[in-house]
C-alpha cells in the first residue's frame, strides 16, 4: 500500500511536516505501507517552512519595520542557485507580530513586507514568490509599495501615511522614484482566499474585525478601499474588483498585482507545484491530508481543496485528519473525503486537544487503519 501524507499544520499547534512524523512510523508498521511525506500550505503563515522543505534555501535575517512601524528581525527563504526568494508576508507585516492591545489595522503597515522585497532584490532574486496572509493590516499593499519607491498623495499632493486609514485620502500614484528592477523580476503571489477587494465579500467586511477594527472602522476601510480602487484602475489601467483574491490580506492581492505586476494565484498550486505533488501521489492508495478546521471555507483555495482536485484527477481516496470539523458526513462526502476524523471530537475541550495533539493524532491513525484493514 502506498499512502501520502500531505497535510497543513494546525493552527497553533502542529506543522505539516511534525504531523507527517507522527503518522508515519505508525502507518509503516501497523501496514507495512510506503509513506511519502508531502506537507503543503496555502500561502498563509507556516508556508516559508513548507517552501524549505523542499528548496533548501537559505534564511536571510534583515531588520524590517513591523506593522506598527516599530523593528523587527525578519526572514524569508533565497536559494542562490535558482534566484529564487520566498517571502512570507507575516513575517513583517503578521498579526502574530503584535500584541492584542495593538492590533488595529486602521493604523497598521505593509513597508516591512515591502523592505523584505528589496532586500531581495539587491541579494539578486529574479524570482520572488510572496506568500500574502496572516497579515495584521489593511492598507492595499501601500505600505510595501512606499517602501519600494511608490508614493501616495492626496488632494494637495502631500504623501499620506501608508496605513490603512489613509485610503480614502489619496488621489495619486506617484512612481517617479519607484525601484526600476522591480519591472525585470518575476513576481507570483501566493494567496489562500478569494475574496473581492470590498464590499460585503471584500478585505474590510470578512477580515478587518480579528485585525482589531471596530464596526464603524470597518464601514470606513471599506469606504477607503473602494476609493483607492479607482485610483489604481485609472493609474495602472485595471479592474482591481475583478480581481479573484484582490481582498486577500487586507488587499494586498490588490496591491501586489498592481505595484508588482505580480501573478496571483492560489498558493496551494503553488506549492503543489514545488513539490511536485500530481507525479508524488500518482500510484497512491491513499492520500492523508489534514488541517485545524475542516469548515465552508475549506474548497475555498485552502490545502485540503488542492489536495481534493488532484485526488480526484488521479482517483484517490482521501482521509481527513482535522482538528475540528463544522461539516456532516454527506458534505464531506460530497467534497471528496472518503475518511474523516477529528480531535475535537476525541477530546474533552479545546485545552485538552491543543496539548495533547499529537496523541489524538496517533489515535486517529490508528483507528483509521484498523477501518481500511476491515
Amino acid at each position: 500500500m502506498k499512502v501520502i501524507l500531505a497535510p497543513d499544520k494546525y493552527k497553533g499547534s502542529l506543522t505539516g511536516l511534525k504531523f507527517c512524523n507522527i503518522i508515519e512510523p505508525i502507518l509503516k508498521a501497523s501496514l507495512n505501507a510506503e509513506v511519502i511525506k508531502v506537507p503543503l500550505a496555502d500561502g498563509g503563515d507556516g508556508t516559508i517552512e513548507v517552501v524549505n522543505y523542499y528548496l533548501k534555501g537559505e534564511a536571510i535575517q534583515t531588520e524590517v519595520i513591523n506593522p506598527i512601524f516599530k523593528p523587527v528581525m525578519a526572514s524569508y527563504l533565497y536559494s542562490e542557485a535558482t534566484k529564487t526568494a520566498f517571502i512570507e508576508m507575516a513575517e513583517a507585516s503578521g498579526m502574530k507580530l503584535l500584541q492584542p492591545k495593538d492590533q488595529n489595522c486602521m493604523e497598521t503597515t505593509t513597508f516591512g513586507t515591502g523592505e523584505l522585497i528589496l532586500n531581495a532584490i539587491n541579494r539578486g532574486a529574479q524570482h520572488i514568490i510572496l506568500g500574502i496572509g496572516g497579515s495584521a493590516t489593511n492598507d492595499c499593499g501601500i505600505g510595501m509599495a512606499k517602501a519600494l519607491g511608490y508614493r501616495f498623495l492626496d488632494e494637495n499632493d502631500n504623501e499620506v501615511k501608508p496605513i490603512g486609514r489613509e485610503l480614502a485620502n489619496i488621489y495619486k500614484i506617484d512612481e517617479s522614484l519607484k525601484d526600476k528592477r522591480l519591472s525585470t523580476i518575476k513576481f507570483q503571489i501566493a494567496c489562500d482566499v478569494t475574496n473581492p477587494l470590498y464590499g460585503p465579500n471584500g478585505a474590510a467586511y470578512v477580515y478587518a474585525k480579528q485585525k482589531g477594527a471596530s464596526d464603524e472602522e470597518i464601514k470606513y476601510l471599506d469606504f477607503g478601499l473602494q476609493k483607492f480602487s479607482k485610483v489604481l484602475d485609472k493609474h495602472f489601467s485595471i479592474q482591481t474588483q475583478n480581481i479573484e483574491g484582490a481582498g486577500a490580506a487586507g488587499g494586498m492581492g490588490a496591491g501586489a498585482t498592481a505595484f508588482l505586476k505580480g501573478e496571483l494565484l492560489p498558493g496551494i498550486d503553488l506549492i503543489k507545484q514545488i513539490a511536485d505533488f500530481d507525479a508524488n501521489i500518482k500510484t497512491a492508495d491513499w492520500i492523508i491530508t489534514g488541517e485545524g478546521k475542516l469548515d465552508d471555507q475549506t474548497l475555498s483555495g485552502k490545502t485540503i481543496s488542492g489536495v481534493l482536485s488532484s485526488a480526484k484527477k488521479h482517483k484517490i481516496k482521501v482521509a481527513a485528519f482535522c482538528g475540528s470539523t463544522d461539516l456532516q458526513p454527506d458534505e464531506l462526502n460530497a467534497m471528496g473525503i472518503n475518511y474523516s476524523d477529528s480531535i475535537m471530537s476525541l477530546a474533552k475541550d479545546l485545552d485538552d486537544a491543543l496539548t495533547n495533539t499529537s496523541q489524538y493524532l496517533e489515535n486517529m491513525t490508528r483507528t483509521f487503519i484498523e477501518k481500511i484493514k476491515k
